[in-house]
């Protein structure tokens, strides 16, 4: 009985230094908008630079799509977020967020189909397979949209973890259209890319925001200093370059709250798959 009791005591023990542990981290919440592996390398740079300067170790994590980092967001579960405009808005009104910065590049959603294909027009995508990334994404929300707006009745959408999964399937004619943002569109490798050509693209929205959890809001002007010191880094610069951003820029006024309309829809998707 006393060894067990000593298991127990021991378990304890371990279970408070992994908890402590993680309360000792730095966490930066990436959306998944492309495969894990790929967004941790992406942020590798960042996250070395804010270790340094924040002086503690910092975690990129991510999820396995858009409702699930949704769902963590609004938990409070990262420090850091950054995400697509919708979802940024999302943390903002539903779990206090504080909006940071977003990326110098216009953010488009676009619709892709086969090079060669016969879909020409959005009425030849009639009673055929389209594919998402999921139904919290950002791109796949102006995606129905846009099926909607051109009366189009195609099959129910589908849904995939990433935007080279969806090229690769429309690629292959496993789906007539996908949905995915122009600037993963364009960093898709040459002969994959030269398979596609883009049908529809968006009006430009707010892509990429960094946003603040609300319980660092007495450090945020060091978060903020943090970033655009990294942003003047040879390493950013080449992480601008590379993913096609152009750098760092201030949010316009009101450029968040024109993402209500998709913020809403989000809320609406994790309400339903929580009944």
């Amino acid at each position: 009985m006393k060894s067990l009791r000593i298991l127990i005591v021991i378990s304890l023990m371990l279970l408070n230094a992994v908890m402590a542990s993680a309360a000792d981290s730095f966490i930066i919440g990436i959306a998944p908008h492309t495969s894990a592996r790929v967004i941790i390398e992406m942020y590798q740079p960042l996250r070395v630079y804010l270790e340094k300067t924040l002086g503690m170790p910092v975690d990129i994590v991510t999820a396995p799509d858009f409702d699930t980092f949704a769902r963590r967001g609004i938990a409070m579960e990262f420090d850091l977020a950054v995400t697509t405009g919708h979802q940024a808005r999302l943390f903002q009104t539903d779990a206090g967020y504080l909006p940071l910065l977003t990326y110098k590049a216009e953010f488009k959603s676009v619709t892709i189909v086969a090079a060669k294909g016969p879909i020409q027009k959005p009425s030849d995508l009639d009673n055929k397979d389209v594919i998402g990334l999921s139904a919290a994404s950002l791109v796949t929300l102006w995606g129905q949209h846009w099926l909607a707006d051109n009366k189009v009745n195609a099959h129910p959408m589908k849904y995939v973890s990433a935007s080279d999964s969806v090229a690769q399937l429309v690629a292959a004619g496993d789906a007539a259209a996908g949905f995915a943002s122009l600037a993963n569109f364009q960093k898709l490798n040459p002969e994959l890319r030269s398979k596609l050509r883009i049908l529809a693209e968006s009006k430009s929205m707010a892509g990429r925001v960094y946003v603040l959890n609300k319980r660092h809001a007495a450090i945020q002007k060091k978060i903020d200093a943090a970033l655009w010191a990294f942003a003047e880094t040879a390493e950013a610069k080449k992480y601008f370059e590379t993913n096609k951003l152009e750098g760092y820029r201030k949010l316009r006024p009101n450029e968040l709250k024109e993402m209500d309309r998709y913020a809403a829809e989000v809320r609406k998707v994790l309400n339903s798959s929580a009944k």
